[in-house]
């Protein structure tokens, strides 16, 4: 019963909370797939075999299935391969069948139906942001120095308390997380600051130094710190319209510091040590549920952002990848050959489970280091 007991706290809200960001992926791919006036065979929650499902009118087969671990949506004519209509693939389909499939639609319609998933996933955000903005408001902690500790960087460059760090290296800073994210993998470097004191902006110098700390989940980080504390935070709230633009801000905000993240990793500036993949997000999501349904909702929000961003990086099998040859297809009048992209899907699958597999050798890693199994 125990056991039952943790699984039902633990483990089914996290897949819950998943579950209903793939099925608003995919639900912004059907939406588009049914507009474009494409037929739709499957919408699937999960992988593998079918648990249960229903047929709807239209003919969709909507399944949940055994490993719910991301979804799909599965449209008629979606193959690999040319789109021409003397193709090898399209012979022997009707003009009907033709109208309903989808690699006879235009280039147009195909980057619509293969947008719309991600498009969901920010937009998913950005309401469930808006809303939590304008009911709950937006918690915010102003990037102001509130406490020094001694011997720190910031302390030894000659900040003081009541200090606004105004920008770090040319990069605006409007929250206290900002600062957060811009010296935690600069450790060593020298980081260009500009303070605000008694109206007056100051320059600075920084040199982030590389302590070990914990974080909200318990486990040991490496990080860079310039000593500093900040607790001037405050609930500001929104009327609907404020509430929507700060929502597509913060999605925008978002979005540019996890590409800057990626960005980070593939030069080498960040360790690929915070590169996690379904145990840690089941993981995380845990954490945040057990902290509230606001902290849960909000990281939800997050997530669901990296995902709709994720989805559009130009791999094959994903989004963009798709994306990517129908710009392709756009430029020189006609699709690649079926040869080619076999190659392309190919090389796709293959750099997607490298990385679930490293991402996933990285969280039984930090899962191990967290239970004391290293030792």
């Amino acid at each position: 019963m125990e056991y039952i007991s943790w699984l039902w706290d633990h483990v089914l809200p996290p897949l819950i909370g998943f579950s209903i960001l793939v099925f608003i992926h995919e639900l912004g791919h059907y939406l588009a797939a049914r507009w474009a006036g494409v037929r739709v065979e499957i919408f699937s929650i999960g992988f593998g075999r079918e648990l249960f499902g229903w047929t709807d009118k239209a003919g969709t087969r909507w399944r949940f299935s055994l490993i719910p671990l991301g979804g799909y949506v599965s449209m008629f004519g979606e193959v690999q391969g040319g789109d021409s209509d003397d193709s090898p693939s399209s012979s022997g389909l009707s003009d009907a069948e033709k109208a309903v499939s989808f690699r006879h639609q235009s280039v147009g319609w195909r980057s619509l139906i293969l947008a719309a998933g991600p498009a969901a996933n920010f937009l998913f955000a950005i309401v469930v942001l808006a809303v939590t903005y304008s009911l709950v408001g937006k918690p915010v902690t102003a990037p102001v120095v509130s406490g020094l500790v001694a011997g720190g960087a910031a302390e030894q460059a000659g900040l003081e308390v009541g200090d606004r760090i105004v920008s770090i290296n040319g990069r605006a800073i409007e929250t206290f997380s900002d600062i957060r994210f811009l010296i935690t993998h600069r450790a060593g470097d020298d980081l260009k600051f500009i303070v605000r004191r008694d109206d007056q902006e100051i320059p600075f110098t920084l040199i982030p130094e590389l302590r070990e700390t914990t974080d909200v989940t318990g486990q040991k980080v490496r990080q860079g710190l310039i000593g500093i504390t900040g607790r001037d935070h405050e609930i500001v709230i929104y009327g609907p319209l404020a509430a929507f633009w700060a929502a597509c801000a913060e999605t925008w905000r978002i979005s540019a510091m996890t590409l800057e993240a990626v960005g980070q990793m593939f030069i080498g500036e960040r360790g690929t040590e915070d590169l996690g993949g379904p145990i840690r997000i089941v993981e995380l999501l845990d954490d945040f549920w057990q902290s509230g349904f606001l902290s849960a909702v909000a990281f939800l929000a997050f997530l669901s952002i990296n995902l709709g961003l994720i989805n559009l990086f130009p791999i094959p099998i994903l989004d963009g990848g798709h994306l990517l040859f129908c710009a392709i297809e756009a430029l020189r009048g006609r699709p690649l050959g079926e040869r080619a992209q076999e190659i392309s899907f190919r090389f796709g699958v293959a750099v997607i489970a490298f990385l679930f597999l490293f991402a996933s050798y990285n969280d039984l890693a930090r899962l191990a280091d967290r239970w004391g199994v290293l030792g």
